[in-house]
């Protein structure tokens, strides 16, 4: 029997990368002339892909959304500059990736994040070699929880019975468009209690993720 294929989101899922994000908007509000926002907010704006967080950061701090490109340009070539300084995987996704991989899953990242920076970031942390396919914000017309990024990674990975693996709202969103079953990372960046987003099965630390996963059959 086939193993079934592993979709897993990146930000707040695989990794806990809002220390950079954070640290590139710091970085473009002080261009403008601008105090920083805290880390907690501005996690709170991740999840839609990076111009929408830009236009959010935009809204609360009230530049004129006229500059969204410029401003959403300069942020994203800050982050480009140190994508992964201050990124970590979060505690025993290397350790799962490799047993999940030996156990013979086809794995993929969806991700709103752009596909180049989001490939630096699985290169820097040591993790790219565990994914044949990555999806990124860039990588079709749409973003998440649009179905058809996880639908074009299914595909990339031959088809069949698929597990998406995501932290978020969003990620909840996409799985039930996509008609995929959805395992929930509890401790990434949501903002929804866990009862309250559709999910098949919920998780708060990734060494429990490979008995979840041997639980579930092909269908």
């Amino acid at each position: 029997m086939r193993p079934i294929n592993l979709v897993f989101d990146l930000d707040g899922t695989l990794v806990d990368s809002a220390p950079d994000i954070h640290a590139a908007v710091v970085r473009m509000l002080a261009d403008e002339g601008q105090a920083a926002l805290d880390l907690a907010l501005v996690t709170s704006f991740v999840g839609n892909g990076l111009p929408k967080l830009v236009e959010r950061v935009i809204g609360h701090v009230g530049l004129d959304m006229a500059q969204h490109p410029r401003l959403t340009r300069a942020t994203l070539d800050h982050y480009n500059a140190a994508s992964s300084d201050l990124t970590r995987p979060y505690p025993g996704v290397v350790a799962v990736l490799s047993a999940l991989q030996l156990a013979g899953h086809p794995m993929a990242v969806c991700t709103n994040k752009p596909v180049a920076p989001a490939r630096d970031i699985l290169r820097a942390l040591g993790i790219e070699r565990f994914f044949s396919v990555v999806v990124g914000g860039d990588s079709l017309p749409v973003l998440k929880p649009d179905p058809a990024p996880l639908h074009a990674c299914i595909a990339a990975l031959g088809g069949g019975a698929t597990l998406y693996v995501g932290d978020s709202e969003v990620d909840a969103a996409t799985a039930v468009a996509a008609r995929v079953p959805f395992a929930l990372f509890t401790q990434g960046y949501r903002k929804t209690p866990v009862a309250d987003l559709p999910h098949d099965v919920a998780f708060s630390t990734f060494d429990a993720l490979p008995a979840l996963v041997a639980q579930m059959r092909p269908v």
